[in-house]
């Protein structure tokens, strides 16, 4: 009977990623356009995330002059970021607004957005913030249909514009689809660009190490290339006589 109960946990776990993955795959996400070798887009992005995400979410793990990386230098960052003369380039990444206030207000404390790049993907962050959509039966007058029921308001609103949530007739089955009713400040292809840029650089703060890691990679694998030939060319040295 032990054996049966084992047997039948092992098949359980087995089946969790499958599940996992079938629950995710009604929401189809879009490529995100990461290119970590862009600067200019990730600076544009960290000016958005520091200008509208860092209200409410904050940042703990990062700190502002890991912006160097993305060619930053500390004056640059104090000016492009708008950061008050008490707020050092040394200093993490902290929300505007304390947890508790948020938590009043949404009802549910702000995700600190660290490593939220690792947690939910590129291309989910690219997808959640072009699927927002107006719903009156919210209390924050929005939903999104990555992420439905999200407590969080559509901070975004004004660049994309208002979307609404409408059901076509696809083959004798329903397909909802949202459309664009109130343009924003942006135009369609502008705005995801811009969330590009916001996603690239979300994907930078969840590791920044990684520019220099990937810098570091490529040398060391050149050294082992240079390393190869030379120990290659002894070894036919060595071995030109025995032969």
């Amino acid at each position: 009977m032990n054996a049966i109960k084992k047997l039948g946990m092992l098949v359980l776990l087995l089946a969790v990623p499958a599940m996992a993955n079938a629950s995710g795959a009604a929401v189809h996400l879009d490529k995100a356009p990461i290119n970590l070798q862009d600067q200019a887009s990730l600076q544009r992005g960290a000016k958005l995330f520091t200008s509208r995400c860092l209200a409410c979410h904050s940042a703990s793990y990062m700190r502002y002059n890991r912006l160097n990386d993305i060619g930053m230098d500390e004056a640059q960052i104090k000016k492009d970021l708008e950061l008050p003369d008490d707020v050092k380039t040394g200093s993490t990444m902290q929300a505007a607004m304390d947890a508790n206030s948020a938590k009043l207000a949404y009802g549910v404390a702000p995700p600190d957005l660290s490593v939220i790049a690792r947690s939910r993907s590129a291309d989910w962050l690219y997808t959640y913030m072009r699927s927002f959509y107006v719903d009156t039966s919210r209390t924050s007058g929005w939903n999104n249909t990555v992420f439905p029921a999200v407590g969080m308001p559509f901070v975004l609103a004004d660049l994309q514009g208002e979307q609404a949530l409408e059901t076509e007739q696809h083959e004798s089955h329903d397909v909802k689809k949202l459309i664009l009713k109130t343009p924003g400040a942006m135009s369609t292809a502008d705005y995801d660009k811009t969330v590009g840029d916001l996603t690239n650089y979300l994907v930078f703060m969840s590791e920044p190490s990684q520019l220099v890691r990937q810098k570091l990679g490529w040398f060391v694998l050149a050294f082992l290339s240079v390393f190869l030939v030379l120990i290659y060319a002894l070894k036919k040295e060595i071995w030109k006589d025995i032969h």
